[in-house]
C-alpha cells in the first residue's frame, strides 16, 4: 500500500493465500470483522464455482434440437439438458446467491460482505480484469467468479506458471497432437475459408494460394475473423452476420513485458517479517488497488479516451519460480495494466511515443512501491490494445475474444444463433473463447467443440 509506516514499521500490505489463517491475520490488519468474514465468503464462492464448473466442460442445452429436430435429435439432446440439472441440484440454497452474482455489481457484493476498502479492491480486480467496465457495472460479480473456477493439480482456484513460459504450453499440445498423426503449419495465415454451393465448407485457401481440402473446419479465431472476415459473407444468412456485427470487443487491457537485473524492493512488506520475498512476489501483485474508487477512476479516464493516470496493475514474475525463463540472477516481469482504450482522444494514435508514455507512466507508479524499479529495467515490450489485435489478432484487444457479460455467456456465446459450436455452414465450428465458456487458459471451448464435430461425423455416418 502506499502510506506512511506507522511507529517505525513499513507500509501496510495485504498477502492473500490457501492458508485460511494466514489469510485472516493479514485481512485483520485492516478488520478484524473482515478477517471472520472472508472464511464465509471463500466458503459461498467456492460453492457455486464447484457446482457450476461442470458446465464450463459440456456444451450448452442444444435448444434447437430441442425444439425442432427429428426424435433422434430431440432424445441425444437430452443429454445436453443434464449438466445443467445437476448444477442447479447441487446449487440447492445457493441459487439467489448465484442470481445475484451473475446480475449485481461486484461492489455491491464486496460491500454487504465486507468494510475494508484494501480487501473491497483487491477481490474486485478479478470483476474487472480484461473487461472494459468498471466494479459498479451489473454483471462484474460473473466475472469474478470466471476467475475463481478452475484447478491446478487438484487445487481449486489455484493459479500456475507454464515452465519455459506461455509458448512450452502450445509446444506440447502440437508435440501430442503430431504423435496422433496430425500436420501443423505454422506461419501459414488463411486468406478465406471455402463454402461450396450446399452450404457446406470444403476447406481453407492460404494467403499464398494453397488451397486445403476438408469437410470440417473448426477456429479458434475470434468469431469477427471467423465469419467476418474469413468466411465469403453471402454464404452466410443476414441475421446472422448482424449478430456477429454486434458483438462488444472493447478492451482495456495494455500488456508490458519486462526484464529486470535484479527484483523489485518493495517498501511495503508481509506482516511477519519471517516471509521469503519468493513467497509473497511469486503470486499476483495488485497496485492501485487500496480503494475501489481508484479502479473506477481508472476505469473513467478510458471512458474519456484517456490512459488511466492512475492504472490499475497487476504484475507477476514467473521467473521467481521457473529459471528456464531468465538469465542468473535476473527477471522477467509481466505486467497486464488497465485502462488503455483502444482509440485515444482526439483520433490521437498510439505511436510509440504514447506507447512509451503510458508505459513510463506505469513504471512511474511501480516506483511509488518499488524504489529502484525504474533503473532495473533492461527491456520493455508494450503491447496496447491495439498492438494486441494486430499482433495475436485479437479483435478490438480483447482477450476473451468478446466481452464476457451475461448477454454473451452460455446459450448466448458467441450468440444467440450460434452457442453450440456449430455455425449456419455445415461443416464450420468455431473452438475458441469466443465460444462456451468463454476466455481462460483450460481448453475447454476446444475440447467441447472437438466432442460437437465428433458426434456430428457419427451422426452422418449413421444416416447413410
Amino acid at each position: 500500500m502506499l502510506e506512511e509506516g506507522v511507529g517505525g514499521n513499513p507500509p501496510r500490505s495485504l498477502l492473500l493465500g490457501r492458508d485460511m489463517e494466514e489469510t485472516q491475520r493479514q485481512i485483520a490488519q485492516f478488520s478484524p470483522k473482515d478477517a471472520q468474514a472472508y472464511a464465509a465468503y471463500e466458503a459461498l464462492t467456492s460453492r457455486i464455482a464447484a457446482a457450476i464448473q461442470p458446465l464450463l466442460d459440456t456444451a450448452p442445452v442444444d435448444i434447437p434440437s430441442l425444439t425442432d429436430g427429428s426424435l433422434r435429435q430431440r432424445v441425444r439432446a437430452l443429454r445436453t439438458v443434464k449438466p445443467l440439472v445437476r448444477a442447479g441440484l447441487r446449487l440447492g440454497r445457493d441459487i439467489p446467491q448465484l442470481y445475484e452474482l451473475l446480475t449485481a455489481p461486484i461492489s455491491r457484493i464486496l460491500n454487504r460482505w465486507f468494510e475494508s476498502e484494501p480487501l473491497k479492491a483487491t477481490l474486485a480486480t478479478d470483476g474487472v480484469i480484461g473487461a472494459m467496465i468498471s466494479p459498479h457495472a451489473p454483471g462484474s460479480g460473473y466475472v469474478l467468479l470466471h476467475h475463481v473456477m478452475g484447478e491446478l493439480e487438484g487445487i481449486k482456484g489455484a493459479w500456475g506458471y507454464v515452465e519455459g513460459g506461455m509458448g512450452a504450453l502450445s509446444n506440447s499440445i502440437a508435440r501430442a497432437a503430431v504423435a496422433y498423426g496430425a500436420s501443423i503449419f505454422t506461419e501459414k495465415p488463411v486468406h478465406s475459408i471455402q463454402v461450396g454451393q450446399s452450404g457446406t465448407v470444403h476447406g481453407v485457401v492460404l494467403q499464398d494460394g494453397t488451397e486445403i481440402r476438408s469437410k470440417v473446419v473448426l477456429s479458434n479465431a475470434t468469431p469477427h475473423v471467423t465469419f467476418l472476415q474469413l468466411t465469403p459473407q453471402k454464404s452466410l444468412p443476414e441475421e446472422f452476420i448482424k449478430e456477429m456485427s454486434s458483438i462488444d470487443y472493447t478492451s482495456p487491457v495494455t500488456k508490458i513485458n519486462v526484464a529486470v537485473d535484479r527484483l523489485p524492493n518493495f517498501l511495503a512488506k508481509p506482516k511477519g517479517q519471517k516471509v521469503p520475498p519468493a513467497r509473497y512476489m511469486a503470486g499476483t501483485i495488485h497496485l492501485n488497488c487500496e480503494d475501489t474508487a481508484y479502479i473506477t477512476e481508472a476505469y473513467e479516464d478510458a471512458c474519456q479516451g484517456h490512459p488511466s493516470t492512475r492504472p490499475m496493475i497487476e504484475l507477476c514474475i514467473p521467473s521467481i519460480l521457473d529459471t528456464t525463463i531468465a538469465p542468473p540472477d535476473q527477471h522477467v516481469i509481466s505486467i497486464f495494466t488497465q485502462y488503455t482504450p483502444y482509440h485515444l482522444r482526439g483520433g490521437k494514435e498510439w505511436d510509440e511515443e504514447a506507447r512509451n508514455a503510458y508505459a513510463d507512466r506505469v513504471f512511474d507508479c511501480i516506483e511509488q512501491y518499488a524504489p529502484g524499479f525504474k533503473t532495473s529495467v533492461i527491456g520493455r515490450d508494450i503491447l496496447t490494445p491495439q498492438d494486441l489485435e494486430k499482433v495475436f489478432g485479437l479483435t478490438g484487444g480483447n482477450i476473451f475474444h468478446g466481452a464476457m457479460s451475461l448477454d454473451r455467456l452460455y446459450l448466448a456465446r458467441p450468440s444467440a444463433l450460434s452457442s453450440d459450436y456449430r455455425s449456419p455452414l455445415g461443416g464450420l465450428y468455431l473452438c475458441g473463447s469466443g465460444a462456451h465458456p468463454g476466455g481462460g487458459v483450460m481448453g475447454s471451448a476446444g475440447r467441447n467443440a472437438a466432442q460437437v464435430v465428433l458426434s456430428d461425423l457419427r451422426s452422418s455416418r449413421q444416416s447413410r
